[in-house]
């Protein structure tokens, strides 16, 4: 396949501009009083505008990024290739880009990072997305893996993966790669990174590797289970982010990972280097700057009813987070949470991570200090101390950054966060 469909944006009404090339200006979707999609008026199953040059692209206002945490916000992005619109599973106009797929790296590889990024960290990331990419299609075309989330009165323990898309391959936001078109600003680097890598992906034995990726391992990398389905990637495995990477405590252990979260070790990620952050932090990503280590402070009442809002679950006052199994890197996979009116265990780190904020945690693996109890014997409130940002599996972008800038180059840092794997031109 040369090609990927990349769902962009689904909404009650969709506007895009086009440039020369489409056969049209500008369209208007949305939907009249009994459903039915029109275009421009006209009603219609389905659209689609084909580019007949590569110089073409169209513009798709109000795009909603970083959906559900902390830098969510809209803004009008660009794409090159075609234009197909249709009604989702939802009845909502759905705008789907057909995009070649080295175009679509990338876009990627600016998305997810910063265009002026070094070129080993570009390289790199060039081939984990390839592969992630190629990964997921090939998983979508396999028989469905088998389902074994937990959803009872006493514990809920949900992950959240890709499989949910079943009208395109992949979508454009932070659930899957981040693909902002050509809105971010491209460099000659970027072209040479992809160019560079053309056709390269990670192999484990014969199969194509489920390339993950998050912003800060924190020091430690997760494994593929503690995250996912319970599924063992040799691949995904616990090292420590330093040039002595089987220098690690043990973080399973609540002892070893207390002390690992509350302090700072050397670890690659490790850096407040602004030029360094620069690479991979884009403008919204860097409106903060403690993601190694940080701290999240709620009072009583604050935790209560956000713990009420996003579970669904009125617990009552909280009187005790529990962390009751960690993972390879310290990041919490149940976490008990009691209150004065009932108790349930949740997991794995997302639901963790979105439970326990109005957006997302920066990550699961933290540890918890009470504040001093009321007159009721009831804590006042709760700090977290955390660390990392993002599920920590696979490649730690910032730790990836900075071996680039140590000059080691992309194949080192590609064996660095994913041990055995081969990178093989496919």
């Amino acid at each position: 396949m040369s090609t990927v469909n990349v769902g962009i944006l689904s909404a009650p009404e969709i506007e895009v501009d086009f440039s020369e090339g489409y056969g049209v200006s500008h369209v208007r979707v949305s939907l009249d009083k009994s459903g039915a999609m029109l275009v421009n008026g006209a009603a219609a199953d389905s659209v689609r505008f084909h580019s007949d040059s590569p110089d073409s692209f169209f513009t798709v206002r109000d795009v909603t990024i970083g959906v559900d945490f902390h830098w969510q916000r809209r803004e009008n992005q660009s794409f090159r290739g075609n234009c197909r619109i249709i009604l989702d599973e939802k009845g909502m106009p759905l705008l789907i880009n057909e995009v070649d797929i080295e175009d679509y790296l990338r876009s990627v590889i600016s998305s997810e990072m910063s265009a002026t990024a070094s070129l080993p960290l570009l390289k790199a990331h060039a081939v984990i997305s390839r592969s992630w990419l190629l990964a997921q299609i090939r998983d979508k075309s396999a028989a469905p893996a088998p389902t074994v989330q937990t959803d009872t009165p006493d514990e809920l323990v949900r992950w959240y993966d890709h499989s949910a898309h079943s009208l395109f391959d992949v979508c454009a936001d932070d659930h899957c790669q981040r693909y902002q078109g050509i809105t971010r600003q491209t460099t000659p680097t970027v072209a040479t990174a992809v160019e560079e890598t053309a056709g390269e992906v990670l192999m484990f034995g014969d199969q194509l590797c489920d390339a993950r990726f998050s912003k800060c391992c924190g020091g430690v990398f997760e494994e593929f289970e503690n995250c996912w389905q319970p599924v063992h990637h040799h691949y995904l495995v616990a090292r420590r982010d330093s040039a002595n990477p089987l220098d690690f405590p043990d973080l399973r252990r609540h002892d070893q990972a207390t002390r690992w979260i509350e302090s700072a070790p050397d670890a690659f990620c490790n850096t407040r280097d602004p030029q360094i952050l620069s690479q991979v932090l884009n403008g919204y990503d860097q409106e903060t700057a403690d993601f190694y280590r940080w701290k999240v402070s709620y009072t009583q009442d604050e935790l209560s009813e956000l713990i009420r809002r996003r579970s669904g679950i009125d617990f009552g006052k909280i009187i005790a987070l529990e962390p009751l199994e960690r993972g390879t890197s310290g990041r919490i996979v149940r976490l008990k949470i009691t209150g004065t009116r009932r108790s349930r265990i949740i997991g794995k780190e997302l639901e963790i991570r979105r439970t326990l904020s109005a957006s997302h945690l920066y990550s699961s693996a933290f540890t918890v200090h009470p504040m001093p109890d009321d007159a009721d014997g009831i804590p006042t409130g709760f700090e977290l101390h955390g660390a990392g940002w993002g599920h920590g599996a696979g490649l730690c972008q910032i730790g990836a950054a900075v071996m680039g800038a140590l000059g080691y180059n992309y194949r080192d840092i590609l064996s660095h966060y994913f041990p055995g794997a081969e990178i093989r031109r496919i």
